[in-house]
């Protein structure tokens, strides 16, 4: 925002502002207003004010001001306006002459004393819309003294001429595009691939052919005010103000309340008609996921891990019981109903992992456990019971991003990756394996394992490295949509938040207890930018990613908290497994007085206050 209208010197000085309204310069390009720009006409007349004949309360008055000499005098001894209250002014002249105000553009003007623009920088812009390309290529001898950068007149010299080859290949006028592109583009030896994919657009046979191949709206307004936008980058804002600049920074100003907002969880809308511009934006404590929505209490010991299918529709709960829970989500209410009970599992369910379409569902159990099962979920039926050997511990697993395969391990040092029919594919001797998840890339498998780290291994070329180290155990782990971030549950230290790609640790969450039990942590929210986590101290944390401190902690449960799984289609929907028996959703407050919503029982603390 600096940069904005802040030329150097005395070139910012002289060309935004004036000391006076009657500064004795008029842009040489006919019809124009007093600021510069275009006027728009009335039968054919300027209504522009310059000549008096403004209409309206007080308009009169104010054009006589402009043009007596004793205001003129006046104006002179008023304070000079700062860079700042200039800047204000051109941009909000700018947003008026874009609203079609031009007359009201002219007097706040001439009032100020400014100039929304240099008068070369008029007549360039309004030869530009005129299509008048001689006169615009002249313009720019003019304005090579008034830019930082010398090298962009080249470049502002080829896109002119650009749009100049294109309108002539659209009015049919070949041999006079032939010129163009021989005689004025290739002469300047700037972007010559590009010149190559304008020559091949002499082939083509109509004007609609013309258009689509160069993804070009056609001759018009429409393209030249494109062209335009692309010229003004190349030229200092107090020369000409950057396109729609008010706009942008209002836009971002939304964009800046928003991303500061904690409790912030919905779609971003960049539409300024979208939000009040007249109030910061704020999100009520109220409108996240923190209070109680349901209590599942159909399981009958601990509820070790809890997951949500990738479409959200459903939610998977695995628990000492030896049983998986498919909770159904219903779409208007977000109230999840019992679907159907997996059972069998002996030693109980402490892992549970969704197919990439949520066609299928693999538990594993705990330590002690050789076994893992692979579900239909639609069917409810067993499709695979694996267990390579009574030796093994099967602990955790991950699914190949093709849906096809899969991958587990445990701790005593079995890794193996399997097909949908528990056929060994592939193993890696030795590896000791606390957690897992597949990139995205297909190829690469992340293991934590007991040397306190997370390496990522690759079962095509049979190549590991080094990604993550900790100094102490690390008990879980997850990975972003985007494969960029992980997150630790680390033991004794609590949550911690990794950089896969760059091999650093970001961020480490404070107020969690974390001991040497197993506990899920999760990214949720709209575009992830939350962060929540179970914890000894029975309750659930939840941060924004961005802060170390806790924004909420929801408590209601009366054991430790195992696991939390964020809902990915509805960021309003939260569950928790604790090793009470219970699963807990969470939503927003529901339709509650602030007394009453205030009074819940299970409530949400406000850590930010």
């Amino acid at each position: 925002m600096q940069s904005n209208g802040a030329g150097q010197g005395q070139e910012s000085s002289e060309l935004s502002c004036l000391n006076s309204a009657q500064n004795g310069e008029s842009s040489s390009a006919g019809g124009t207003h007093s600021n510069g720009l275009l006027s728009s006409t009335d039968n054919g007349n300027s209504v522009g004010t310059s000549n008096g004949s403004s209409t309206g309360p007080g308009s009169g008055t104010l054009a006589a001001s402009t043009t007596s000499g004793t205001e003129v005098g006046s104006l002179k001894k008023k304070k000079r306006l700062s860079q700042a209250e200039e800047d204000v002014i051109r941009l909000i002249g700018q947003h008026l002459h874009g609203l079609g105000l031009n007359q009201t553009v002219d007097l706040l003007m001439q009032e100020s004393g400014c100039r929304l623009e240099h008068p070369s920088a008029t007549k360039f812009r309004n030869h530009v819309m005129e299509g008048e390309w001689d006169k615009a290529e002249n313009d720019l001898n003019e304005l090579r003294a008034l830019m930082h950068s010398p090298n962009a007149i080249v470049r502002m010299k080829f896109l002119l001429l650009q749009q100049k080859y294109l309108e002539y290949l659209e009015d049919g006028k070949v041999l006079e595009a032939l010129q163009v592109l021989r005689g004025e583009l290739t002469p300047l030896k700037y972007n010559t691939d590009r010149i190559h994919v304008l020559s091949g657009y002499l082939m083509c046979s109509h004007a609609e052919d013309l258009r689509a191949k160069a993804e070009w709206e056609g001759k018009g307004t429409a393209s030249r005010c494109r062209l335009l936008d692309k010229l003004q980058t190349y030229l200092p804002p107090s020369v000409m103000l950057p396109p729609r600049r008010l706009q942008t920074l209002l836009r971002q100003a939304v964009e800046l309340q928003r991303d500061r907002c904690l409790y912030h969880n919905t779609k971003l809308d960049s539409n300024l008609d979208s939000v009040s511009l007249l109030l910061d934006h704020v999100c009520s404590r109220k409108q996240f996921p923190c209070y109680t929505q349901q209590i599942l209490t159909e399981h009958c010991n601990e509820v070790w891990f809890c997951k949500f299918s990738n479409d959200g529709t459903k939610l998977a709960t695995g628990s000492k019981d030896t049983t998986v829970i498919i909770w159904q989500v219903d779409p208007e209410s977000h109230q999840l109903k019992l679907l159907r009970t997996l059972e069998g599992h002996a030693y109980g369910v402490s892992y549970l992992a969704w197919s990439p379409d949520d066609t299928y569902l693999i538990a594993c159990g705990p330590d002690d456990c050789s076994e893992l099962w692979l579900w239909n979920v639609q069917t409810g039926e067993l499709r695979t019971k694996m267990s390579q050997s009574h030796e093994d511990s099967l602990t955790s697993v991950a699914w190949n991003p093709d849906g096809k395969r899969f991958v587990t391990g445990g701790q005593r040092g079995q890794f193996y990756q399997c097909d949908l029919d528990g056929n060994l594919l592939d193993s890696w001797e030795g590896v000791r394996v606390q957690c897992l998840w597949c990139l995205s890339d297909g190829r690469t498998v992340l293991a934590s394992d007991t040397h306190q780290r997370i390496r990522g291994y690759n079962f095509e070329d049979l190549t590991d490295r080094n990604i993550v180290q900790e100094d102490h155990p690390i008990m879980s782990f997850t990975v972003s949509k985007n494969g960029r971030l992980a997150l630790l549950n680390v033991a004794t230290q609590g949550v911690h938040l990794w950089d896969l790609q760059d091999r650093v640790l970001v961020r480490k969450y404070q107020g969690v207890t974390q001991g040497f039990y197993t506990i899920h942590s999760c990214f949720g929210g709209h575009n992830e930018d939350f962060i929540a986590s179970g914890s000894e101290d029975h309750k659930v944390y939840i941060w924004h990613r961005r802060g170390e401190l806790p924004i909420a902690e929801l408590t209601g449960h009366t054991r430790t908290v195992n696991c939390v799984s964020w809902n990915p289609a509805i960021p309003g929907l939260m569950a928790s497994a604790s090793d009470d028996g219970t699963v807990r959703v969470w939503g927003p407050a529901p339709f509650l007085d602030s007394q009453e919503a205030d009074g819940l029982n299970e409530n949400c603390s406000n850590m930010d206050s």
